[in-house]
């Protein structure tokens, strides 16, 4: 696996450089497995990021990780509309295990955003995740807003890790950053 993502690294990092940059963001799906997906993004910026996500119908949540940057998630829905922008606490459950807060969310046109802290809770978050079968968000009070799949979470979370390694392989040729 781990030669296949990076081979889509470098070709998208190719297609990057051979536009000399570029209007939108260029991806390349890397993995598929039930419902979810792994995929390689080059921004204009230059910069690339790996993500896995679920989606169903109009709905995601997208787990979106890269060598520089902490962990993100993003949950997509067309009905919701942030354009005030602003920020909320929400509650995370996998399956009926103890609720992980979301302090301060960013909330960004039809999505909400939140950087995972570094560290072990991370992680934890993580494995429950891979070993999860329904991932549930929930507003501040505690009421369920979408419910998301897990089936296929923990080959698509290990495509992702290896994703990133590659990007981290990639890195940017200069030996000393």
């Amino acid at each position: 696996m781990a030669r296949g993502v990076f081979a889509g690294a470098v070709m998208v990092a190719g297609l990057v450089a051979a536009q000399g940059g570029m209007a939108d963001p260029v991806s390349e799906r890397l993995f598929t497995h039930k419902h979810w997906m792994v995929e390689i993004v080059g921004f204009d910026d230059g910069s690339f990021s790996c993500v896995a996500q679920v989606s169903d119908g109009d709905d995601t949540f997208s787990v979106w990780a890269d060598p520089w940057n902490p962990v993100k998630l993003q949950f997509y829905s067309t009905s919701w509309d942030f354009s005030d922008g602003g920020s909320a606490d929400l509650g995370v459950q996998v399956d009926r295990r103890s609720p992980w807060s979301l302090s301060d969310a960013e909330l960004y046109q039809n999505s909400v955003l939140f950087n995972l802290p570094e560290g072990d809770a991370s992680t934890r978050f993580l494995m429950e995740v891979v070993g999860g079968s329904t991932l549930h968000l929930s507003n501040d009070s505690g009421s369920k807003v979408q419910s998301y799949s897990l089936a296929g979470s923990s080959a698509s979370i290990r495509a992702l890790t290896e994703c990133v390694d590659a990007l981290a392989d990639e890195g940017d040729g200069n030996p000393f950053n």
